[in-house]
Protein backbone atom coordinates (compact mmCIF):
# COMPACT_ATOMS: atom_id res chain seq x y z
CA UNK A 1 0.00 0.00 0.00
CA UNK A 2 1.49 3.38 -1.14
CA UNK A 3 2.20 5.47 2.24
CA UNK A 4 0.09 8.22 1.31
CA UNK A 5 -2.81 6.57 1.44
CA UNK A 6 -2.20 4.65 4.67
CA UNK A 7 -1.92 8.26 5.83
CA UNK A 8 -5.18 9.88 4.17
CA UNK A 9 -7.05 6.90 5.81
CA UNK A 10 -5.63 7.46 9.02
CA UNK A 11 -6.91 10.93 8.66
CA UNK A 12 -4.01 12.75 11.07
CA UNK A 13 -1.38 15.69 10.87
CA UNK A 14 0.44 15.15 14.39
CA UNK A 15 2.85 12.36 13.92
CA UNK A 16 5.61 11.75 16.52
CA UNK A 17 7.71 8.80 17.08
CA UNK A 18 10.93 7.12 17.28
CA UNK A 19 11.81 5.88 13.18
CA UNK A 20 12.05 1.98 12.35
CA UNK A 21 13.41 0.50 9.35
CA UNK A 22 9.90 -1.48 8.82
CA UNK A 23 8.52 1.90 8.84
CA UNK A 24 10.88 3.85 6.53
CA UNK A 25 8.59 4.66 4.04
CA UNK A 26 6.15 6.65 6.44
CA UNK A 27 9.20 8.24 7.69
CA UNK A 28 10.21 9.39 4.84
CA UNK A 29 7.23 10.41 3.86
CA UNK A 30 7.24 11.91 7.15
CA UNK A 31 10.21 14.11 6.70
CA UNK A 32 9.45 14.90 3.21
CA UNK A 33 5.86 16.19 3.73
CA UNK A 34 6.49 17.91 7.16
CA UNK A 35 10.49 18.09 8.26
CA UNK A 36 10.77 17.97 12.07
CA UNK A 37 7.87 20.92 12.48
CA UNK A 38 6.84 20.92 16.12
CA UNK A 39 3.09 21.51 15.03
CA UNK A 40 2.80 18.12 12.96
CA UNK A 41 5.62 15.80 13.92
CA UNK A 42 8.17 15.36 16.25
CA UNK A 43 11.12 12.86 16.84
CA UNK A 44 11.65 12.56 20.88
CA UNK A 45 13.75 10.60 22.78
CA UNK A 46 11.74 7.34 23.42
CA UNK A 47 8.45 5.66 22.34
CA UNK A 48 7.04 6.39 26.37
CA UNK A 49 8.47 10.40 25.63
CA UNK A 50 6.06 9.96 22.23
CA UNK A 51 3.04 8.68 23.87
CA UNK A 52 3.15 11.93 26.42
CA UNK A 53 3.53 14.21 23.55
CA UNK A 54 0.38 12.79 21.84
CA UNK A 55 -1.40 12.62 25.08
CA UNK A 56 -0.62 16.45 25.08
CA UNK A 57 -1.36 17.53 21.80
CA UNK A 58 -4.98 15.53 22.45
CA UNK A 59 -5.25 17.47 25.72
CA UNK A 60 -4.58 20.92 23.68
CA UNK A 61 -6.75 20.21 20.56
CA UNK A 62 -9.32 17.06 21.36
CA UNK A 63 -7.99 15.72 17.89
CA UNK A 64 -6.29 12.50 17.60
CA UNK A 65 -2.80 11.99 17.19
CA UNK A 66 -0.58 9.17 15.61
CA UNK A 67 2.59 7.22 17.71
CA UNK A 68 5.00 5.55 15.19
CA UNK A 69 7.66 2.85 16.67
CA UNK A 70 9.56 -0.24 16.14
CA UNK A 71 7.49 -3.19 18.46
CA UNK A 72 10.68 -2.95 20.41
CA UNK A 73 9.54 0.31 21.80
CA UNK A 74 6.61 -1.54 23.04
CA UNK A 75 7.98 -2.29 26.73
CA UNK A 76 8.31 2.07 26.94
CA UNK A 77 5.14 2.42 26.25
CA UNK A 78 3.43 0.66 28.62
CA UNK A 79 3.42 2.70 31.48
CA UNK A 80 2.16 5.67 30.22
CA UNK A 81 -0.63 3.79 28.02
CA UNK A 82 -1.68 1.94 30.95
CA UNK A 83 -1.87 4.98 33.45
CA UNK A 84 -2.20 7.94 31.12
CA UNK A 85 -4.27 7.03 28.14
CA UNK A 86 -6.11 4.13 29.24
CA UNK A 87 -9.94 4.78 29.69
CA UNK A 88 -10.19 3.64 33.30
CA UNK A 89 -7.76 6.79 33.55
CA UNK A 90 -8.14 10.20 31.25
CA UNK A 91 -9.44 7.71 28.07
CA UNK A 92 -6.87 9.67 25.33
CA UNK A 93 -7.14 7.96 22.03
CA UNK A 94 -4.01 7.60 20.19
CA UNK A 95 -3.43 5.17 17.04
CA UNK A 96 -0.26 3.78 17.29
CA UNK A 97 1.99 2.36 14.23
CA UNK A 98 3.93 -0.52 15.01
CA UNK A 99 6.66 -2.10 12.80
CA UNK A 100 6.57 -5.46 13.22
CA UNK A 101 9.82 -6.58 13.58
CA UNK A 102 10.70 -10.58 14.41
CA UNK A 103 7.06 -11.47 12.55
CA UNK A 104 6.52 -15.66 13.73
CA UNK A 105 7.96 -17.09 10.75
CA UNK A 106 9.95 -14.62 8.94
CA UNK A 107 13.82 -14.89 10.09
CA UNK A 108 14.91 -11.38 11.62
CA UNK A 109 18.25 -10.74 14.24
CA UNK A 110 18.12 -12.68 17.77
CA UNK A 111 16.83 -9.34 19.66
CA UNK A 112 13.18 -9.08 17.70
CA UNK A 113 12.57 -12.77 18.31
CA UNK A 114 10.06 -12.64 21.56
CA UNK A 115 9.49 -9.23 21.14
CA UNK A 116 8.02 -10.47 17.50
CA UNK A 117 6.72 -13.11 19.12
CA UNK A 118 4.49 -10.98 21.93
CA UNK A 119 3.43 -7.75 19.55
CA UNK A 120 -0.05 -8.32 19.16
CA UNK A 121 -0.37 -10.00 22.41
CA UNK A 122 0.81 -6.88 24.53
CA UNK A 123 -1.47 -4.83 22.83
CA UNK A 124 -4.52 -7.18 23.94
CA UNK A 125 -2.99 -6.80 27.31
CA UNK A 126 -3.26 -3.55 27.17
CA UNK A 127 -6.14 -3.02 25.55
CA UNK A 128 -5.22 -1.71 22.64
CA UNK A 129 -7.30 -3.18 19.46
CA UNK A 130 -5.19 -3.88 16.55
CA UNK A 131 -4.98 -4.64 12.70
CA UNK A 132 -2.14 -6.34 10.98
CA UNK A 133 -0.92 -4.58 7.45
CA UNK A 134 0.78 -6.46 4.89
CA UNK A 135 1.38 -6.60 1.17
CA UNK A 136 -1.96 -8.05 0.63
CA UNK A 137 -3.70 -5.59 2.41
CA UNK A 138 -5.94 -3.49 -0.10
CA UNK A 139 -7.09 -0.06 0.88
CA UNK A 140 -10.62 -0.95 1.18
CA UNK A 141 -9.50 -3.29 4.27
CA UNK A 142 -7.71 -0.41 5.68
CA UNK A 143 -10.75 1.93 5.33
CA UNK A 144 -13.13 -0.62 7.15
CA UNK A 145 -10.35 -1.37 9.91
CA UNK A 146 -10.51 2.49 10.14
CA UNK A 147 -13.98 2.85 10.56
CA UNK A 148 -14.00 0.31 13.01
CA UNK A 149 -11.12 1.90 15.22
CA UNK A 150 -13.30 5.09 15.10
CA UNK A 151 -15.72 3.43 17.66
CA UNK A 152 -13.18 2.52 20.08
CA UNK A 153 -11.34 6.03 19.53
CA UNK A 154 -14.73 7.65 20.56
CA UNK A 155 -14.72 6.11 24.00
CA UNK A 156 -11.22 7.37 24.78
CA UNK A 157 -9.73 3.79 23.58
CA UNK A 158 -6.31 3.30 21.97
CA UNK A 159 -5.86 1.43 18.37
CA UNK A 160 -2.81 0.31 16.38
CA UNK A 161 -2.11 -0.84 12.88
CA UNK A 162 1.01 -3.38 12.86
CA UNK A 163 2.58 -3.13 9.73
CA UNK A 164 4.51 -5.81 8.23
CA UNK A 165 7.66 -6.04 6.54
CA UNK A 166 7.21 -4.33 2.81
CA UNK A 167 3.67 -3.31 3.35
CA UNK A 168 3.85 0.23 3.10
CA UNK A 169 6.24 1.78 -0.01
CA UNK A 170 7.02 5.46 -0.68
CA UNK A 171 8.72 6.24 -4.00
CA UNK A 172 10.09 9.52 -3.17
CA UNK A 173 13.78 9.83 -1.65
CA UNK A 174 15.14 11.41 1.11
CA UNK A 175 19.04 11.99 1.93
CA UNK A 176 20.45 12.04 5.32
CA UNK A 177 23.73 13.71 6.22
CA UNK A 178 25.56 16.29 8.30
CA UNK A 179 28.85 18.12 7.72
CA UNK A 180 30.78 16.07 9.52
CA UNK A 181 33.44 13.84 8.15
CA UNK A 182 34.67 11.12 10.39
CA UNK A 183 33.29 7.36 9.63
CA UNK A 184 32.09 5.31 12.38
CA UNK A 185 33.74 2.26 11.15
CA UNK A 186 37.10 4.15 11.40
CA UNK A 187 36.20 5.55 14.60
CA UNK A 188 35.72 1.91 16.07
CA UNK A 189 38.89 1.04 14.62
CA UNK A 190 40.61 3.57 16.64
CA UNK A 191 38.64 2.86 20.22
CA UNK A 192 39.58 -1.25 19.73
CA UNK A 193 43.03 -0.73 18.59
CA UNK A 194 43.36 1.94 22.04
CA UNK A 195 41.02 -0.42 24.36
CA UNK A 196 43.86 -3.65 23.38
CA UNK A 197 42.23 -6.13 25.51
CA UNK A 198 39.95 -4.07 27.98
CA UNK A 199 36.72 -4.90 27.95
CA UNK A 200 34.15 -2.77 25.50
CA UNK A 201 29.97 -2.70 25.71
CA UNK A 202 28.71 -1.94 22.56
CA UNK A 203 25.34 -0.30 21.64
CA UNK A 204 22.66 -1.65 19.41
CA UNK A 205 22.71 -1.40 16.27
CA UNK A 206 25.49 -0.80 13.68
CA UNK A 207 28.18 -0.05 15.74
CA UNK A 208 28.03 -3.49 17.34
CA UNK A 209 28.23 -4.71 13.90
CA UNK A 210 30.84 -2.75 12.52
CA UNK A 211 32.95 -3.68 15.93
CA UNK A 212 32.14 -7.55 14.70
CA UNK A 213 33.86 -7.21 11.75
CA UNK A 214 36.58 -5.04 12.88
CA UNK A 215 37.22 -7.88 15.43
CA UNK A 216 37.20 -10.52 12.76
CA UNK A 217 39.48 -8.43 10.08
CA UNK A 218 42.38 -8.10 13.03
CA UNK A 219 42.32 -11.63 14.01
CA UNK A 220 40.93 -11.08 17.28
CA UNK A 221 38.79 -12.83 19.62
CA UNK A 222 35.28 -11.42 20.30
CA UNK A 223 35.65 -12.35 24.06
CA UNK A 224 36.15 -8.55 24.73
CA UNK A 225 32.82 -7.31 23.65
CA UNK A 226 29.60 -7.46 24.92
CA UNK A 227 26.87 -6.39 21.74
CA UNK A 228 24.06 -4.71 23.29
CA UNK A 229 21.91 -6.09 20.09
CA UNK A 230 18.82 -4.77 21.85
CA UNK A 231 17.78 -2.93 24.45
CA UNK A 232 18.54 0.74 22.68
CA UNK A 233 19.64 3.08 25.52
CA UNK A 234 20.68 0.84 28.18
CA UNK A 235 24.25 -0.40 27.09
CA UNK A 236 26.05 2.49 29.29
CA UNK A 237 23.50 1.10 32.61
CA UNK A 238 25.18 -2.41 31.79
CA UNK A 239 28.80 -1.09 31.55
CA UNK A 240 28.17 0.70 34.96
CA UNK A 241 26.64 -2.63 36.43
CA UNK A 242 30.33 -4.50 35.14
CA UNK A 243 32.97 -1.58 36.47
CA UNK A 244 31.50 -1.99 39.60
CA UNK A 245 32.40 -5.17 40.19
CA UNK A 246 35.82 -5.18 38.55
CA UNK A 247 36.94 -2.10 39.39
CA UNK A 248 40.86 -2.82 38.78
CA UNK A 249 39.91 -2.93 34.83
CA UNK A 250 39.35 0.05 32.41
CA UNK A 251 35.32 -0.97 30.97
CA UNK A 252 34.27 1.41 27.61
CA UNK A 253 31.71 2.30 26.16
CA UNK A 254 30.44 2.27 22.50
CA UNK A 255 27.63 4.42 22.43
CA UNK A 256 25.24 6.51 19.75
CA UNK A 257 24.01 9.46 20.01
CA UNK A 258 20.05 7.93 19.58
CA UNK A 259 20.66 5.26 22.05
CA UNK A 260 22.03 7.84 24.64
CA UNK A 261 18.71 9.85 24.33
CA UNK A 262 16.33 6.96 24.57
CA UNK A 263 17.32 6.78 28.42
CA UNK A 264 19.39 9.91 29.31
CA UNK A 265 18.60 9.62 32.90
CA UNK A 266 21.69 6.82 32.93
CA UNK A 267 23.74 10.02 32.32
CA UNK A 268 22.44 11.32 35.24
CA UNK A 269 22.95 7.76 37.29
CA UNK A 270 26.39 7.34 35.94
CA UNK A 271 27.37 10.56 37.04
CA UNK A 272 26.78 10.64 40.20
CA UNK A 273 28.36 6.80 40.47
CA UNK A 274 31.58 8.68 40.24
CA UNK A 275 33.27 5.62 38.73
CA UNK A 276 36.51 5.84 37.87
CA UNK A 277 37.41 3.26 35.45
CA UNK A 278 34.89 4.08 33.01
CA UNK A 279 35.02 5.79 29.16
CA UNK A 280 31.95 6.21 27.56
CA UNK A 281 32.38 7.03 23.81
CA UNK A 282 29.51 8.89 22.35
CA UNK A 283 29.53 8.41 18.56
CA UNK A 284 27.44 11.52 17.81
CA UNK A 285 26.05 11.45 13.86
CA UNK A 286 22.39 12.93 15.45
CA UNK A 287 20.92 10.65 13.34
CA UNK A 288 18.93 7.30 14.00
CA UNK A 289 21.50 6.04 11.33
CA UNK A 290 21.07 2.14 11.66
CA UNK A 291 17.33 2.38 10.72
CA UNK A 292 17.21 4.92 8.09
CA UNK A 293 19.08 8.12 9.04
CA UNK A 294 15.99 10.54 10.61
CA UNK A 295 17.26 13.11 13.27
CA UNK A 296 17.79 13.05 16.31
CA UNK A 297 18.17 16.07 18.49
CA UNK A 298 21.51 16.18 19.50
CA UNK A 299 22.12 18.18 16.78
CA UNK A 300 20.92 20.95 18.86
CA UNK A 301 22.00 20.21 22.34
CA UNK A 302 25.45 20.18 24.07
CA UNK A 303 26.48 16.74 25.28
CA UNK A 304 29.94 17.96 26.87
CA UNK A 305 27.96 20.49 29.31
CA UNK A 306 25.01 17.93 29.76
CA UNK A 307 27.55 15.39 30.92
CA UNK A 308 29.48 17.73 32.87
CA UNK A 309 26.36 18.66 34.48
CA UNK A 310 25.87 15.28 35.28
CA UNK A 311 29.24 14.79 37.12
CA UNK A 312 31.34 13.47 34.32
CA UNK A 313 34.82 14.54 35.40
CA UNK A 314 37.04 14.46 31.94
CA UNK A 315 34.92 15.15 28.94
CA UNK A 316 36.42 15.57 25.73
CA UNK A 317 35.29 16.17 22.19
CA UNK A 318 37.10 15.30 18.54
CA UNK A 319 35.56 16.19 15.12
CA UNK A 320 38.72 14.85 13.65
CA UNK A 321 41.17 11.31 13.71
CA UNK A 322 44.05 13.36 14.80
CA UNK A 323 41.58 14.86 18.15
CA UNK A 324 39.98 11.41 18.57
CA UNK A 325 43.64 9.30 19.23
CA UNK A 326 44.31 12.26 21.71
CA UNK A 327 41.00 11.84 23.81
CA UNK A 328 41.52 8.33 23.85
CA UNK A 329 45.09 8.48 25.10
CA UNK A 330 44.27 10.89 27.87
CA UNK A 331 40.71 8.54 28.34
CA UNK A 332 43.40 5.20 28.84
CA UNK A 333 45.51 7.28 31.18
CA UNK A 334 42.58 8.79 33.01
CA UNK A 335 41.34 7.85 36.72
CA UNK A 336 38.28 9.36 36.68
CA UNK A 337 34.65 9.16 34.94
CA UNK A 338 35.49 9.95 31.09
CA UNK A 339 32.97 10.67 28.12
CA UNK A 340 34.23 11.19 24.78
CA UNK A 341 32.20 12.42 22.02
CA UNK A 342 32.76 12.03 18.67
CA UNK A 343 31.15 14.52 15.75
CA UNK A 344 30.54 11.34 12.83
CA UNK A 345 28.62 11.77 9.40
CA UNK A 346 26.36 9.56 8.56
CA UNK A 347 26.60 6.33 6.53
CA UNK A 348 27.77 2.66 6.68
CA UNK A 349 29.07 -0.14 4.18
CA UNK A 350 26.50 -1.74 1.89
CA UNK A 351 28.03 -4.94 2.75
CA UNK A 352 28.22 -4.56 6.23
CA UNK A 353 27.42 -8.04 7.88
CA UNK A 354 26.32 -9.22 11.45
CA UNK A 355 27.45 -11.52 13.88
CA UNK A 356 27.97 -15.18 12.98
CA UNK A 357 27.81 -15.59 16.80
CA UNK A 358 25.15 -16.27 18.40
CA UNK A 359 23.70 -13.90 21.38
CA UNK A 360 24.28 -16.51 23.52
CA UNK A 361 27.60 -17.15 22.94
CA UNK A 362 28.52 -13.75 23.25
CA UNK A 363 27.42 -13.39 26.69
CA UNK A 364 29.88 -17.01 27.81
CA UNK A 365 32.44 -15.71 25.86
CA UNK A 366 32.33 -12.44 27.49
CA UNK A 367 31.72 -13.62 31.16
CA UNK A 368 34.45 -16.19 31.00
CA UNK A 369 36.38 -13.26 30.11
CA UNK A 370 35.41 -11.48 32.94
CA UNK A 371 36.57 -14.15 35.45
CA UNK A 372 40.30 -13.81 34.70
CA UNK A 373 40.01 -9.83 35.54
CA UNK A 374 40.45 -8.68 38.87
Amino acid sequence: MKVEKFVEIIGSDYYVGVPDSQLKPLCNYLMKTYGIDKKHHIIPANEGNATALAAGYHLATGRIPVVYMQNSGEGNIINPVASLLNDKVYAIPVIFVIGWRGEPGVHDEPQHIYQGEVTVKLLDDMDVESFVVDKTTKEDEMLQAMEGFKKALGKGKSVAFVIKKGALAYEEKVLYKNDNTLIREEIIKHIAEATGEEPIISTTGKASRELFEIREQNGQSHQYDFLTVGSMGHASSIALGVAIQKPQSKVWIIDGDGAMLMHMGSLAVLGSSKQNNIVHVVINNSAHETVGGMPTVTGNIDIVSIAKGCGYEEVLSASSYEQLDEALTVAKESKVLTMIEVKCGIGAREDLGRPTTTALENKEMFMNYLKKLN
